[in-house]
Order: structure tokens, then C-alpha cells, then sequence
């Protein structure tokens, strides 16, 4: 590659690793769930029992891969109890599980005005207890919980206690849930005698049915800290890890966890159908578990326990999107405003760039200048590859000129783009977080007039005609004369969250203010050269 188009490569390079990154998982979707979420608003009516393969634990901490039919619920199963607070109703089955979760917040109603329900209608539910035993498991099963309390219970005030009882033939299995106002519970369970059994919180729920390229599946932080995160499709079904801190099966805005910071847990993955995870914590006797269903917001789960906030899960760029979205939360807390957070932190984070992009920006100048030159030298020397480079080389030394001088901050975006790009897709917090009324009130949404990708195409064509250029290959020069009318139109296609965009925005206006900036500095310096030149000659 020849040094003087490394800038301009690495730039298509750039462009189109973000069509595979971004554009990908819209044009090529992940096949759809076979189970669709119950959106019934029916408080009365049972789901049915899970139809997916119902596997039966050994006594070890893993996961048998033999199978027995679960028995379908039928119209007659009852609730045995709701439990409300003002953001969520927990519905409990006779099975002693959480049949269904509903979100109640305003943002999380759906265009007809109804809840979201997070809890597939045939997928395999929080709390479900499963023994060692096929037999044992099989008549479990079949026998239902007793259970003696209120019907209906308010935990809006203060968290309160459910006590569930199954009577076996071999042994008696007694729940306690104690549910607390934001959807964190505790779960005990005692049994009359010691039987092996595992129980589970779930197949993941699910709040986002989009096409974009997210993390998905099971996450396991375990005793040592370092996070395992199986994603839906990739499961084997051997996975075991001992004394783990959280067991969270997760989705883009929500998750249903288990956690035990004390003693730890013995957590086996089982293989679904589609390879996806499903987590299962080995029992004992006397067991008691920390619990959580809901959105993964950050407070939240802080204020349950401040480790609970790994089990929000960014992906590759984890390591990146973490301090980023602390960062954004403070701000946000600052101004009161989700959007002008973005705005204030993307503004930040040009000010820490910006003394490379200042070298690297004022070496692109160079390069323009010297791109004469240059042809003259490839002229010449087109038969002497060796000499035509180091020809070359000579003269950015002697100029002062780094052919590489660009590169590093493009580089250096790339992390950051991405991790953002995390960040605003996965934040629950996004959702319905309003910038200016009538215009964007929903970030996790897309820009209801389009306003914002046309903005977009319209500050990369501007900052495209002051940023110099030393391109040498005409067909790279007519992609990056496209590139802003082809982002715009991918922007305006795919629903991406207007949160995203007005960080592209905003970034791009950034840039620009900063190109204006450099290319002053740059024409002043040119200037000064310029003058002590001809002193030099004068003299």
C-alpha cells in the first residue's frame, strides 16, 4: 500500500466494517422466535406449561441432556397469586413460578396502549424447580402448589412474603418469595428431605424484537469476577461454573437473575432448542437466592446491589461501554436530560481527542501539499517501487510530514464509535428519555420526521468538502463523494435509536468546528514557513 492513500484506505475501511457491523444483522435478521410473547392483558388466565424440552437435572452440578415432556397447562390452571408495585405486575402459577412479568411505566406500553409482558407464553419460566428424579420431576409436574394468602398483593409501600407448598410422595417442598418494590425478590426454599433439584430463572426474557446485531442469552459472573456470557445460538450444554456471584439470562432491556454474593452458586447451562442457554442453580435443602426480573437499569440494580450492575451486558466493547454510560448517567444527572447528556459527552470526548486529532489532522495538510510532488516522484520512479518509497520518505522527513500522522485517531474512534454505539442501542434508561418535546421524545426510538439522519448526511457531505484529501484512486474518490447521501438513506431505511444519530450528529458538527480550527492554524504556519523562506533568501 502506497503511504501516501493509508489514511483513505483505513477510512473505506472504516465505512465498511460499519455496514458489516451495523447493517448486517438489519439486511440479514436472526430467524424469529418460534415462541411469541404473550401481550394478553388477561390477569386470570395461566400460561401454558413450557413445551421446549424439559430436561431433568442430575445430582451433579450439571445439566442431563435427557428428555421428558412437561404436561401442558390447560385452561382450568389458576393463579395463585399477583403481586403488584406501581412499575410492575408478578403473576405466580399453581407450579410455584413466574408465569408472567408485566412492565407498567408509560415507555413501556405498546402502540395500542397495552403493557409489555417480558415472558414468552411457552418458554420456560422463573422459579421453575426441577429434580434429579424423572420420576419425582414428572409428578411435580402434575401436583400443583398450595397456597393460603391474599390473591392479589401490594408490594408498592414495602416487600412482602408469599408461601407456596407442594406435597410429593416422597417429599415436601415449601417457597417463600419475598418480593420488594423495584422487582428484586428473595426465593428460600426448604425441603423435607435432601433430593437433588436445580431450579432456573427462566429462558430469557424479552422487550426488543428488533434486527440489530445485540447480545443476547445467558451472562454467569463467577467467584474469580471474570463474566461468561453465552449467547442464544452458541450454547453446548456442558457449561458449568461453581460459586458464581449472578446467573442472568438477558435480553437488550430486561433480565430475569439470580445472584448470591456470600456463599455463591453451582450454575449449569442446558442446551434449548436453537443451542440457546438455559440456566439452571444446583438446590440444596435449605436454599436461598437473591432474585431479579425486570429492566436492566442501572440504578436499579445499584441500589439491589452495586456487582448486580455487571449484569448489563455491552458486548465486545464492555470494557469501553461501562465507563462511557457512568459517565453519560453523571451528566444526565448534572442537566436532567438524557439528549444533552449525549450532546455534552460527545463534546467531551472531542476535547480529549483532540491534541491528535491536532497532529494528525495538520500531517493530512502536509500531504495534501505534497501530493504533487508525490505523483511526480511515482512518475518517475514507477518502475523502482524500493527507490520511489524511499524517496518518499525523504521528503516527509524533510518536510515534517508523518504519513501515518492520520491514522492514529481514526483508530482511535473505532472503539469509541463502537462502544457508544453499545451504549445508546442497550440503555434502558433511553427508553422514553425525552430531548425537545414534540420532536424527539423517545431516544431509544428513531426520529419520527427524519430530521436528524438528513442532518447527519448533510455535516458529513460539509465536513467531506474542508477536510483535505489525497486521493489517487478515482473509484475511492466517488465511494467517499456517496458515502453521506448512502449513510443518510441507511439511517432514514433501518429505525436506528435517534440517540445514536444525534451523537453522529453532534459529532460530526465537532469535527467540522475542529477541521475550521486546524485548517486556520495550518494556513497561519504555512504562512510563517512561507515568510522564513524567503528571509532565509534574502539574507
Amino acid at each position: 500500500m502506497e503511504q501516501q492513500d493509508l489514511n483513505k484506505r483505513l477510512l473505506l475501511a472504516l465505512a465498511l466494517s460499519f455496514f458489516v457491523f451495523v447493517g448486517y444483522s438489519y439486511l440479514f435478521p436472526p430467524q424469529k422466535v418460534t415462541q411469541p410473547i404473550e401481550q394478553t392483558s388477561k390477569s386470570n388466565s395461566a400460561p401454558q406449561a413450557t413445551r421446549s424440552s424439559n430436561a431433568a437435572p442430575k445430582s451433579t452440578p450439571s445439566v442431563s441432556q435427557t428428555t421428558n415432556s412437561a404436561p401442558v397447562t390447560t385452561n382450568t390452571t389458576s393463579l395463585l397469586a399477583t403481586i403488584s408495585s406501581d412499575t410492575f405486575k408478578m403473576s405466580i402459577d399453581e407450579f410455584g413460578r413466574i408465569s408472567q412479568f408485566e412492565l407498567l411505566e408509560k415507555k413501556y406500553k405498546d402502540s395500542e396502549g397495552k403493557n409489555l409482558q417480558i415472558l414468552g407464553v411457552e418458554e420456560v419460566k422463573p422459579l421453575e424447580v426441577r429434580f434429579s428424579d424423572v420420576k419425582l420431576n414428572e409428578e411435580a409436574f402434575k401436583t400443583p402448589y398450595s397456597y393460603s394468602g391474599e390473591s392479589t398483593v401490594d408490594v408498592t409501600s414495602n416487600a412482602k412474603t408469599i408461601t407456596l407448598v407442594q406435597k410429593l410422595s416422597t417429599v415436601t417442598v415449601t417457597k417463600k418469595i419475598t418480593v420488594e418494590p423495584n422487582g428484586a425478590y428473595s426465593i428460600d426454599i426448604s425441603t423435607s428431605s435432601a433430593v437433588p433439584y436445580f431450579i432456573t430463572p427462566g429462558h430469557r426474557p424479552m422487550a426488543d424484537t428488533s434486527m440489530y446485531m445485540l447480545v443476547r442469552g445467558a451472562l454467569i459472573k463467577g467467584a474469580d469476577d471474570i463474566i461468561l456470557t453465552i449467547e442464544d445460538g452458541d450454547a453446548k450444554g456442558d457449561e458449568t461454573v461453581k460459586n458464581a456471584k449472578i446467573a442472568s439470562a438477558f435480553d437488550r432491556y430486561v433480565a430475569s437473575l439470580f445472584y448470591n454474593f456470600e456463599k455463591g452458586m453451582n450454575v449449569s447451562i442446558l442446551k434449548e432448542k436453537d443451542d440457546n442457554p438455559l440456566i439452571f442453580v444446583e438446590g440444596s435443602q435449605n436454599l436461598h437466592l437473591g432474585g431479579y426480573i425486570g429492566p436492566k437499569e442501572y440504578k436499579i440494580l445499584e441500589s439491589i446491589h452495586p456487582e448486580l450492575t455487571d449484569a448489563i451486558e455491552f458486548g465486545w466493547f464492555t470494557f469501553l461501554s461501562k465507563p462511557f454510560f457512568k459517565v453519560l448517567l453523571w451528566i444526565n444527572d448534572m442537566v436532567g436530560n438524557w439528549g444533552w447528556a449525549i450532546i455534552l459527552f460527545t463534546l467531551l470526548v472531542k476535547l480529549i481527542l483532540f491534541p491528535l486529532s491536532y497532529k494528525g489532522m495538520m500531517s493530512m495538510q502536509k500531504l495534501k501539499d505534497l501530493a504533487p510532488k508525490m505523483k511526480e516522484l511515482k512518475a518517475k520512479y514507477k518502475d523502482d517501487p524500493a527507490k520511489m518509497n524511499m524517496q518518499m520518505m525523504e521528503m516527509y522527513k524533510k518536510h515534517g510530514a508523518n504519513p501515518m500522522g492520520g491514522c492514529l485517531p481514526m483508530l482511535l474512534q473505532i472503539p469509541v464509535f463502537f462502544a457508544l454505539y453499545r451504549v445508546l442501542l442497550n440503555a434502558d434508561e433511553l427508553q422514553g428519555a425525552v430531548w425537545i418535546p414534540g420532536w424527539i421524545d423517545n431516544l431509544a426510538a428513531a426520529d419520527p420526521y427524519y430530521i436528524l439522519p438528513i442532518l447527519m448526511g448533510a455535516s458529513m457531505w460539509f465536513q467531506q468538502k474542508i477536510t483535505p484529501n489525497n486521493f489517487t484512486d478515482p473509484l475511492q474518490e466517488k465511494i467517499f463523494q456517496w458515502f453521506p447521501v448512502i449513510m443518510a438513506g441507511m439511517f432514514i431505511i433501518m429505525p436506528f435509536p435517534s440517540g445514536l444519530v444525534l451523537y453522529w450528529v453532534v459529532n460530526n458538527i465537532f469535527t467540522i468546528g475542529q477541521q475550521y480550527v486546524i485548517n486556520k492554524a495550518y494556513a497561519k504556519h504555512k504562512a510563517q514557513a512561507v515568510a522564513a523562506h524567503h528571509k532565509g533568501k534574502d539574507s
